[in-house]
């Protein structure tokens, strides 16, 4: 137990020992043993836990007084200051303060009912907490290390931006000790006070700039944010005054079942929904684009929206074998579908990213509706593999971009000429986002399984399962496209030969060997973080004991191959003269080698290369237009049908 306060403590403290250094050198020395000490601190706790099973900790009565006044006072003061953030909104968001006055209200009147519920166990353990925790505390500090060199080029950059560093990165470390919050408290109030934080730390980073776009953006971060905090107080204050289950424990409220619980844990859902940034709720994370590229890779792959479908796996039991689940399957599955298509659409590399993010956390929360221990399987182990590998792309754009000064797709083209130490690490990213044991092949394979073993309704599984092969596709489209630019003939003039900063370049050496190791060694993460989470749950009696079934053949031929096609990149290391370029053949008239050839009557024309982007077939504003809609009214039919 108190290792846990200290790791939720300890970045907070680190936070307020960034900001406080006197100088820049000073500062930048602070983050890096900052980061590596919450690193280490993630490791040596996880190696003490591992394998012992579940644990709950119960905490001396002064000091669970103590406590409660402090999250109550602290939740008042997050309120507080979000509406003196408001004081600038235009009026079009009026609707903010009215979303921040309302959940203040929900959460002081359950707090201070008369009889409320009792809290035996506010901290836990269990074995998928000490894998979130370790994505949390491993990402989150190589992120923060990339950030020490990538914030002084930034504000080289953009001279216009004013330099908060300090508050920067008191706000990041912030943000991770309230990560390690979400991922550790039983107690919901306490719970739902560290899931606020993170709203408030996100709102800030974005508009970190203070630009219109930014501050609108992060606003927008912030509204779309609040309606899940008001479902979540809502959830609080059902669980205090309503009738049935009364409990503010997040392990009691998923053994009480669907019966019970099914009221809270839907509206649970819709604030997971929105910090995951699930249609209609995903327009807040395609805005964060406009804040420092760390920023984006916190908020979109170890952090903000992990804490949305960690909370959604935590409650799939619930929703096993409900229609509320079937409805939270589809509204992922729409999402994963629509957002999959617009991707195909993006040049922006950013943009990629963030559609790539939305449709991976929606094929998260299909397998979170389904409930059963083989869609628990796979949900968690896509987590694990999203949050490495778009660490990992996010950061590489950021730092690709700082080299060539560009963003677009299409000005990457020839990088593994230009720059084939960046090509190997975006490579890697890709090649673990859809080839990964567990990104493309093995998970959607149990998560087939699981959809065609549902028995909701008549045709349900066959739905889902004709959504996840029909949003793969484009996943396969826009993922090699970028691919093939990366790797495609040169056609612009070499960039200055610039070298990457040490701490950049340190963080992304070590997400691509992470990326390596985790599949190479996917068996050992899914007996020692995966099986024995459900195993529990199945235990218990939450969930059927139907495990993935998978021949241990099948998967070591697997992984030798995919093996195979990790090693490609490595070569893209090798010094001349072992990589040559070569001429293509164009019709056997090539002037200048491959760059132009000799057409009709003799004339010299350019050789061009473009990606295919289908903006004819797939329009962006229709499709997220009609999948927001129909979402949201997935999200009434789970919450009203929870309800009946």
């Amino acid at each position: 137990m108190y290792s846990i306060g200290l790791l939720i403590l300890f970045p907070l403290l680190a936070g307020i020992a960034v900001a406080r250094a006197p100088d820049n050198a000073i500062r930048a020395q602070r983050v890096r043993i900052s980061a590596g000490a919450i690193a280490i601190a993630t490791l040596l706790l996880t190696g003490l836990h591992l394998g012992l099973g579940p644990e709950f900790y119960a905490i001396p009565g002064w000091l669970h007084a103590t406590l409660d006044g402090f999250f109550r006072l602290a939740g008042v003061a997050l309120a507080l200051v979000l509406l003196y953030f408001c004081r600038h909104i235009v009026a079009r968001e009026w609707y903010i303060p009215v979303l921040i006055l309302l959940q203040a209200g929900l959460m002081l009147s359950a707090e201070l009912a008369p009889v409320h519920p009792e809290v035996a166990h506010p901290f836990y353990i269990d074995s998928f907490t000490l894998l979130m925790a370790l994505i949390v505390g491993v990402v989150g500090g190589l992120i923060c290390l990339h950030a020490v060199q990538y914030m002084r080029d930034y504000h080289a950059h953009e001279p216009e931006v004013a330099d908060r560093q300090p508050a920067f990165y008191f706000v990041i470390f912030l943000f991770l000790a309230a990560m390690f919050g979400i991922v550790f408290t039983n107690h919901l109030t306490w719970l739902f006070v560290f899931w606020e934080v993170t709203t408030l730390c996100s709102f800030w980073l974005i508009s970190y700039s203070g630009t219109d776009e930014a501050i609108r953006n992060g606003f927008r971060a912030l509204g779309l944010n609040l309606i899940g905090g008001v479902t979540f107080a809502a959830a609080i204050a059902w669980l205090t005054y309503g009738p049935g289950l009364h409990t503010w424990e997040l392990d009691r409220l998923v053994a009480a079942g669907s019966a019970l619980a099914l009221i809270p844990a839907a509206l649970i859902a819709v604030a997971g929904l929105a910090k995951s940034a699930q249609l209609p709720f995903s327009s807040w994370l395609l805005g964060a684009m406009v804040a420092p590229t760390p920023v984006s890779a916190l908020l979109h792959s170890s952090t903000m929206v992990k804490a949305g479908v960690f909370l959604l796996v935590k409650l799939s039991p619930v929703f096993y074998d409900t229609v509320a689940g079937l409805l939270l399957s589809l509204i992922g599955g729409v999402t994963f579908l629509v957002t999959s298509l617009v991707a195909v659409n993006q040049r922006n590399a950013k943009r990629v990213l963030a559609y790539s993010t939305i449709a991976n956390l929606g094929l998260i929360v299909m397998c979170a509706g389904v409930g059963t221990a083989a869609a628990m399987w796979a949900a968690i182990l896509l987590i694990l593999f999203h949050a490495v590998a778009k660490a990992l792309l996010f950061l590489a754009v950021g730092t690709t971009e700082h080299l060539i000064g560009s963003r677009d797709i299409e000005d990457m083209e020839g990088l593994v000429y230009r720059r084939p130490e960046m090509a190997a690490m975006l490579l890697v990213g890709i090649l673990g986002m859809f080839l990964a044991p567990f990104g493309m092949l093995l998970s959607k394979y149990t998560t087939f399984q699981a959809f065609l073993n549902m028995d909701v309704m008549p045709g349900d599984g066959l739905l889902l399962a004709a959504i996840l092969a029909f949003g793969s596709a484009p996943t396969l489209f826009f993922w090699s496209k970028w691919m093939g630019k990366l790797v495609a003939m040169p056609r612009r003039p070499r960039p200055s030969t610039e070298p990457i900063a040490r701490d950049e370049l340190i963080a992304l050496g070590a997400l691509t060997v992470i990326t390596y190791v985790a599949c190479a060694l996917f068996p050992l993460a899914d007996t020692v973080f995966v099986i024995p989470y459900t195993h529990y749950l199945a235990a218990l009696g939450l969930i059927p004991d139907i495990q993935a079934v998978i021949p241990w053949e099948t998967v070591w031929l697997m992984t030798l191959m995919l093996g195979g096609l990790f090693v490609l990149p490595l070569l893209f290391w090798l010094k001349p003269p072992r990589f040559a370029e070569v001429s293509g053949y164009l019709s056997g008239a090539n002037v200048d080698g491959s760059a132009s050839y000799r057409g009709a009557m003799g004339a010299e024309r350019m050789v061009e290369s473009r990606g295919y982007y289908m903006t004819g077939f797939f329009h962006e504003t229709t499709l997220l237009r009609y999948g927001g809609l129909g979402t949201a009214a997935l999200i009434a039919l789970m919450i009203g049908g929870a309800t009946l």
